[in-house]
């Protein structure tokens, strides 16, 4: 059958308050680069990312494949639009089709793409060619670790990106949180084989890797393995977290010793009440200090995730938060709005209760307030969450907050003041001196990522 001309796009994301350009070239999307290691062997591939470069509506691909955030969305629909005109097939796929699909209008996609690329996109392709198109595809059977195909990394146009050196290790999470799109039903948790893991990291050509996954240590075992078998890369990487991975003292020490220079965790809230609500079972808050305790004992930074706006907040929630991050010299945090995804079970039970306030899926980007919280007005809550990133990235408290192991203070400081503080500045920079290479100075001035 004759090759298609298949063209991928990732909609342009709306910048929340406190982003600047560096949040949009921040890494590749690795979803897409999937894709095309899946298709470009036998077919013509494009990819085009309108978070970095505008889309080319002037061509007629054969196929065009959309990845959709909730956010996006509208966005997405928009782009469809103007490629159908052309007579174009548009399929959409990505974690809000998977999460969502029933409440995807009718008529703007012409197919949707339900779970993994890899158990999609090869009869996507083939349909297409053999005009056959079904108006959805899902991935029937839940992958293996050795199903799961290489983004592309050749494939990048590195000068564009801040990191490149971005590696998935898991697909999924283990754990069933109220509010999180990847806790929803339809996705499942599965580890890649670990040969491929380090194909990839030598792929990508650098001792500094960001791990990406929702959840590295998700399964412990797979990972302590993982762990002994990059000793001798002599990497340094930081990676995302469940808090439980900080009782493991194996585990901690065995991230230690392989490289790991920082931890995203979501702690999501120090109120019990709050986390309780929304089944955030691994979490315990009178654990949290210990968990900070043991990973900064080890030399490594701590990147702590808070959900303002859940339902045991109050308007002191933003105070007390910032006191406690304070005292327990959090390294980098990062914030949002309670968001009742659709699909999500904290979605179904907001809707029921008549909570829900917009139906505008731009505004569901954790920067926005689009449902009636509980316990403060809808402007206490968005200038609680404006505020605390000015008073947590205030040059008093980056000061207050300085690591006192010395290894990472470097680290520390470039995030502090060159990402979070002065972002707009940095962010010029790299418009000038192209986003790569302020990404590799950062790394040697750190030693980290």
């Amino acid at each position: 059958m004759k090759p298609l001309y298949i063209k991928l796009i990732q909609p342009r994301m709306l910048r929340r308050p406190m982003d600047t350009g560096i949040k949009l070239h921040m890494a590749p999307p690795l979803g897409l680069l999937t894709i095309v290691n899946l298709v470009r062997d036998e077919h013509r591939v494009e990819l085009e990312n309108e978070n970095i470069q505008d889309i080319h509506y002037e061509d007629t691909p054969d196929l065009v494949g959309i990845s959709v955030t909730v956010d996006t969305l509208p966005r997405a629909i928009r782009i469809a639009r103007r490629f159908r005109k052309k007579g174009c097939i548009v399929v959409a796929g990505g974690i809000h089709i998977t999460t969502a699909y029933e409440t995807i209008p009718q008529g703007v996609f012409d197919a949707l793409c339900i779970g993994a690329a890899e158990g999609t996109w090869p009869q996507i392709v083939r349909d297409v060619q053999s005009h056959a198109l079904k108006p959805v595809y899902r991935c029937e059977k839940p992958l293996t670790g050795d199903q799961i195909v290489s983004p592309a990394y050749d494939f990048l146009k590195k000068g564009e990106y801040l990191y490149c050196n971005v590696v998935h290790t898991s697909r999924g999470c283990p754990f069933r949180c109220d509010f999180c799109y990847n806790s929803a039903a339809a996705h499942q948790y599965v580890n890649r084989e670990i040969k491929d893991v380090l194909a990839d990291i030598r792929a990508v050509g650098s001792k500094h890797i960001m791990f990406i996954d929702d959840n590295f240590a998700g399964n412990p075992k797979w990972t302590k393995q993982f762990l002994r078998a990059i000793l001798p890369m002599h990497l340094k990487w930081s990676a995302a977290v469940s808090i439980n991975a900080a009782y493991d003292d194996e585990l901690l020490n065995l991230m230690k010793r392989s490289g790991c220079q920082s931890l995203f965790i979501g702690f999501e809230s120090i109120n019990p009440a709050s986390v309780s609500g929304v089944h955030k079972v691994q979490n315990h808050t009178q654990d949290y200090e210990r968990a900070i305790s043991a990973i900064h004992a080890r030399g490594i930074m701590v990147n702590a995730s808070f959900v303002f706006g859940l339902d045991g907040d109050t308007p002191e929630t933003f105070r007390t938060t910032l006191d406690w991050i304070v005292k327990n010299r959090i390294e980098t945090v990062t914030s949002h709005i309670l968001t009742p995804y659709p699909g999500t079970a904290l979605y179904d039970r907001m809707k029921a209760e008549g909570r829900i306030l917009t139906n505008n899926l731009e505004l569901y980007n954790t920067a926005h307030v689009v449902y009636r919280p509980k316990g403060m007005t809808k402007r206490e809550l968005y200038q609680g969450y404006l505020q605390i990133y000015r008073d947590i990235y205030s040059v008093k408290n980056i000061l207050r907050r300085c690591p006192e192991s010395k290894d990472i203070r470097a680290a520390y400081f470039l995030f502090n003041f060159l990402y979070r503080k002065y972002g707009g500045f940095t962010d010029m920079l790299c418009r000038t001196v192209t986003y790569e290479k302020i990404g590799l100075l950062a790394e040697k001035l750190s030693g980290t990522i």
